[in-house]
C-alpha cells in the first residue's frame, strides 16, 4: 500500500511539472492556438450608393397563386420596371394584390397582355403545373418570362420550353430566390469570386420550412400540381450549387424522399435529400417541412461553402444563437475569421433582369443554368427512393 502511495504522489507531481511547463510554451506549437474561442471580427455591411437603374421596361403580371409574385414585382420595379396590368382568375387573389400595388391595371383576360405589344415582360407565380405551358405562349407572344420556383415541373415541360425558347430567343427565367433574392447569397458570391476561400469544392445545403396546412391551398399537397419536394424547394438548392461551384455540368448520385408526418396527405413529401456533383465538386441537399413552432421564422435556412482555402457559412434567415434579424454570413479562412451583416447587401437581380430584357444579354442569369438547376431537381424527384412507405 505504501508503494501505491508513493507512485500516486510521484505522478501527480510529474504531471504538475509537464502542465507547468506546457503553459510557458508557445501557443504555436499546438497548432496556433487549435482550441481557441474568441469571437471572429464583425464587419456590418453598409449599403452601397446604388444610381437610378440604366434601362426599364414595361411588365405584367398573369397568376398570382403563391405570395412570391410580391417580392418579384419589387424586384422588377427596384430594377427599372414598370408594373402595367394583372390578371389572374381569382378576384381573392386580385384583392390582396391591388392592395399592394394600387396602380396596376386590371386585365379582362391573359390574352389582353399577350397582345399588348408594349408590354416587354411577363412575370407569374401561378399554380406550378401552369407556369411552364404559360411561359410558352408568352414567348411565343414575342415576351421575356419570369417564373416563380419551380418553373418547370416534368420532363415533358423542360422539352416543350426549351425548345421554343430557342426558336423564339426569349428569356425564361426562374426566380431562385433563396439566392437571388437573399443578401447573404449575394455576398458570399462576391466573395468567392474574389477568391476569399480558394477554389469551392463542396456546397452543403438546407431548406427546411414550416407547415401550416390550414394556410396551404388544396393544390399544393398534390405533387402533379405542385410538384414534389425535390422538384419544388429541392430546385434553390440545386441552383446555388451550380452558381458557387461554378459548374455547367451537373449529376445526381443519389436522392430520398418521405412523407413522415403528414398522413392526411399521403401524396405530399415533407422530407428529401439528394447528392450531387460536378466533375470538380460535389454537393448534399437536404430540404424537410419541420421547422418547429418554436422558431421565430418560417425556416433555419443554412448554406455552408467549403472551398480548398477557407469556407463560408450562411445563416439565411435567423441567427439561433442570438444575433437579430438574418442575413448572416460567417467567413473563415487562411487570415482570419469573420461575421459579416450582409442585411443591407443590394440585390441585383432585378435591375439584372430588366437590363437582360433591353440589351439581350445573360447578366441575370444564363439560360443554361437556369435550365440545367431545373432538370437536376427533375432527376432528383424522378429517380428518388421512397423513405417511410
Amino acid at each position: 500500500m505504501q508503494i501505491k502511495r508513493r507512485n500516486f504522489i510521484k505522478q501527480s507531481f510529474a504531471s504538475a511539472a509537464g502542465l507547468a511547463t506546457a503553459a510557458m510554451l508557445p501557443a504555436d506549437l499546438f497548432g496556433k492556438g487549435l482550441y481557441d474561442t474568441s469571437h471572429p471580427k464583425e464587419v456590418i455591411l453598409e449599403p452601397k450608393m446604388q444610381t437610378r437603374p440604366k434601362e426599364s421596361i414595361r411588365f405584367s403580371v398573369i397568376g398570382i397563386n403563391h405570395n412570391h409574385i410580391n417580392g418579384m414585382v419589387n424586384s422588377l420595379i427596384g430594377g427599372g420596371g414598370e408594373l402595367v396590368m394583372v390578371y389572374a382568375k381569382e378576384p381573392d387573389l386580385l384583392k390582396g394584390f391591388i392592395r399592394s400595388f394600387p396602380k396596376v391595371k386590371v386585365a379582362a383576360s391573359e390574352d389582353e397582355i399577350l397582345q399588348d405589344n408594349s408590354i416587354q415582360l411577363v412575370a407569374s407565380a401561378g399554380i406550378p403545373v401552369e407556369r411552364a405551358p404559360l411561359g410558352i405562349r408568352v414567348m411565343q407572344s414575342g415576351k421575356d418570362y419570369m417564373a416563380d420556383k419551380p418553373g418547370i415541373l416534368t420532363f415533358e415541360q423542360l422539352k416543350k420550353v426549351k425548345k421554343v425558347q430557342k426558336a423564339t430567343n426569349r428569356i425564361y427565367s426562374i426566380m431562385y430566390s433563396e439566392r437571388l433574392g437573399s443578401p447573404a447569397a449575394v455576398k458570399a458570391a462576391e466573395l468567392i469570386q474574389a477568391g476569399a476561400i480558394g477554389k469551392v469544392v463542396q456546397t452543403i445545403g438546407m431548406g427546411p420550412h414550416r407547415m401550416t396546412p390550414k394556410t396551404r391551398p388544396a393544390w399544393f399537397f398534390d405533387p402533379a400540381l405542385a410538384g414534389g419536394i425535390l422538384c419544388d424547394i429541392g430546385s434553390h438548392q440545386c441552383d446555388q450549387f451550380l452558381y458557387y461551384t461554378g459548374a455547367t455540368e451537373a449529376e445526381v448520385n443519389f436522392s430520398q424522399i418521405g412523407n413522415f408526418n403528414l398522413p392526411a396527405y399521403p401524396d405530399f413529401q415533407d422530407f428529401g435529400d439528394m447528392s450531387v456533383r460536378s466533375a470538380n465538386a460535389s454537393g448534399y441537399i437536404r430540404i424537410d417541412w419541420f421547422t418547429p413552432d418554436g422558431l421565430a421564422t418560417w425556416g433555419d435556412g443554412r448554406v455552408f461553402i467549403l472551398g480548398t482555402e477557407g469556407f463560408i457559412e450562411m445563416r439565411k434567415y435567423i441567427d439561433v444563437l442570438g444575433r437579430k434579424g438574418g442575413n448572416h454570413l460567417l467567413l473563415t479562412n487562411q487570415k482570419e475569421s469573420v461575421y459579416y451583416d450582409c442585411s443591407k447587401v443590394y440585390l441585383p437581380y432585378g435591375e439584372q433582369i430588366v437590363s437582360d430584357v433591353v440589351n439581350r444579354t445573360e447578366t441575370a442569369m444564363s439560360q443554361a443554368h437556369c435550365f440545367l438547376a431545373t432538370e437536376m431537381a427533375l432527376t432528383a424527384q424522378k429517380i428518388a427512393r421512397k423513405l417511410n412507405v
